[in-house]
């Protein structure tokens, strides 16, 4: 009788054996802690061995992202306000597919007269039956509902909404019934797996690239904490920290406006920030050159705008 071939045992996936890593942690959990203590003790050790409780870098990060998922809140991940792509209700099939086609999304909110008054969302999906004879279609008669959450409201919870609702966006309404920014399904994935690309993705710009004359350039998205790291100085005093996260928003409060492109603004210690582009809402990128002169802590914002425009008179 000819014997079998045996087949290959297949390698167990990450999630495998991250659950099995999981399951020998919480059967022998002591009175040292909970589960989650415990998670959070061994992923602050640096990995020393190759015992069965060892994660890999895979395992740290994903165990990583989801302990600290609990904490997040929706403003921590929406799409702010400045780069919503949305329709007006009152739209042709034609601006539909062309505004699709130019934000590469699938989903538009939809608005009527401005973005404060959101009518609900259109899908590609609903654009179909209509494909080649636009002539009966009514934006408002095929647009699906949004719901709306505050920006305060709990991730884990927007995820209840988002399963309950069975949608995949969701619209963030400030307590004054302005539009914040909005959530897409896609964003609470990224929380926990990282930035995921598919074959219609676009490679955007990184966030800091550093430059050949020691200078860096910048998204003015780029989170102050994040640059000050790397720049190995303080940008802003503590006290005014409230009510500034980004390099955009330190730029905007030291010059107490939006400053055009190719203005420069200087900071106390140093640097100096010259608009790459920006419009007038926003900036959006950002030259940072290198500090010529060291000096203390950092200054008042109020204190501490310079642009090209003072200097030059």
């Amino acid at each position: 009788m000819r014997q079998l071939a045996r087949t290959p045992a297949a390698s167990p996936s990450m999630l495998e054996g991250l659950l099995r890593r999981l399951r020998e942690l919480a059967s022998g959990e002591s009175s040292n802690g909970g589960l989650r203590e415990t998670l959070e003790d061994l992923l602050e050790e640096p990995e020393t061995g190759t015992g069965p409780e060892q994660f890999t870098a895979e395992e740290r990060e994903l165990l990583l992202n989801a302990l600290s998922f609990g904490e997040l809140r929706v403003e921590d991940v929406m799409v702010p306000r400045a780069d919503i792509r949305a329709i007006e209700i009152g739209a042709a099939l034609g601006d539909i597919v062309a505004a699709m086609r130019t934000a590469g999304h699938s989903r538009l909110l939809v608005y009527r007269d401005t973005l404060d008054d959101v009518a609900g969302l259109v899908h590609i999906k609903d654009l179909l039956p209509f494909w080649g004879d636009g002539e009966h279609f009514v934006l408002a008669e095929v647009m699906r509902p949004v719901p709306v959450v505050p920006p305060s409201m709990r991730v884990l919870d927007l995820l209840l909404e988002l399963r309950r609702s069975q949608t995949h966006m969701v619209a963030v309404v400030d307590e004054f019934g302005g539009t914040d920014g909005l959530v897409t399904v896609e964003d609470l994935v990224v929380e926990l797996l990282g930035e995921i690309h598919d074959e219609h993705s676009h490679e955007e710009p990184a966030q800091l690239v550093r430059r050949t004359d020691g200078g860096f350039e910048a998204d003015a998205r780029l989170e102050l904490d994040e640059l000050e790291e790397e720049l190995d100085c303080e940008l802003l005093a503590e006290d005014e920290r409230d009510e500034v996260d980004t390099l955009g928003g330190l730029i905007v409060t030291m010059a107490d406006r939006i400053p055009e492109a190719g203005e420069e603004v200087h900071h106390p210690a140093g640097f100096v920030f010259h608009i790459l582009e920006a419009d007038p809402r926003r900036i959006k990128r950002v030259w940072i050159k290198p500090r010529s002169h060291d000096r203390g802590g950092a200054a008042p914002a109020t204190e501490r705008a310079s642009t090209a425009e003072d200097t030059s008179g």
